[in-house]
């Protein structure tokens, strides 16, 4: 791997997972997303060629782990394959979303650390650095041997709840961390807010996606609750939530996470829930039959893409986030 990247020639090319953000990250780059070849043959074994030169190239993959999650997963680390081969100077695996983050240790008896599994394909294929953002747990930056930048949405989430909300309503609100594990990335919300936080306790009923809230630290009676969590999957953590500040006195609710995985009976939880705005990011793409009329979603393709920009320029991704 050399060890400056400065004079080559950057290029981003996208797997199925996500093209549509692919692009808007190189129309922010003003460069064209780079061509490849990527089908499936009946026997379900994926095939990719690049369709252009990019030997010594400064390579970026965008993938991010979504349905159909193993598929994507694959697809990328054969991607990651193809550019090493290809002799591209420096691959860097762009996933806004790692799927498996939950399984980041043991908590239960003879179960795997798939986070780890994970990464550990990605060095082994030849990926030389990850660009991610929003990791379920931190922890996994550190199942890596290779760079990691992990980047937060929390800013631009952040900054659209303190324009809609508006000098008038924003003292009013209350940030409401969906766990006590959440607490730390609800209170960076509320911080940069200047409003106050609250922390719903909750327990999971087994390996079954349901949870039970049973109390809340904090005041959210008569004020407008933000609920903050990073992903929101089937949805039954943030209804829970959602109701059980409403039950202490919350005279509004809303919503917002990074991730919008809005998996299994999500959708359905969602349009029943009483919840006035949910904002997401577009890590994930969300079909038209997800898009309820109270989801917002706002784009990563800019954040990603400067990071993009710093990395292949050698300058501090780190420095981003002092910026906001």
């Amino acid at each position: 791997m050399k060890n400056s990247f400065l004079d080559h020639e950057l290029k981003v090319f996208s797997g199925r997972a996500h093209p549509a953000l692919a692009q808007a990250i190189c129309n922010y780059l003003e460069i064209p997303l780079g061509e490849a070849d990527i089908f499936e043959f009946s026997n379900e074994n994926l095939f990719i060629r690049y369709l252009e030169n990019i030997r010594e190239r400064d390579v970026f993959l965008v993938q991010p782990f979504v349905s159909p999650v193993n598929t994507r997963i694959m697809e990328l680390l054969i991607m990651i394959d193809a550019a090493k081969r290809a002799s591209a100077g420096r691959i860097t695996a762009v996933v806004p979303y790692y799927a498996y983050g939950r399984s980041d240790k043991k908590d239960q008896p003879r179960v795997p650390i798939t986070a780890r599994l994970i990464a550990n394909f990605l060095e082994v294929a030849g990926a030389d650095r990850l660009l991610t953002v929003d990791l379920h747990a931190g922890q996994i930056q550190g199942f890596f041997n290779v760079p990691v930048d992990e980047l937060t949405a929390l800013a631009i989430l952040a900054r659209y709840f303190r324009e809609s909300f508006g000098p008038e309503r924003l003292p009013e609100v209350t940030v409401v961390a969906t766990d006590v594990g959440d607490a730390k990335r609800a209170r960076r919300v509320a911080d940069r807010l200047g409003v106050p936080l609250a922390i719903v306790e909750k327990r999971r009923i087994g390996n079954l996606e349901r949870v039970e809230a049973v109390n809340i630290i904090g005041e959210v009676k008569g004020r407008i609750a933000l609920i903050v969590d990073d992903e929101v999957d089937t949805a039954g953590t943030l209804v829970a939530t959602a109701e059980i500040v409403l039950r202490h006195g919350a005279r509004e609710v809303y919503a917002c996470c990074t991730h919008p995985v809005l998996s299994g009976p999500a959708v359905q939880r969602l349009e029943r829930a009483p919840i006035r705005e949910l904002v997401v990011t577009d890590t994930i793409p969300v079909p038209p039959e997800k898009r309820l009329p109270n989801i917002t979603v706002l784009s990563v393709a800019p954040l990603l893409g400067e990071a993009i920009r710093r990395i292949h320029t050698g300058q501090s991704v780190g420095a981003l986030f002092d910026e906001d």
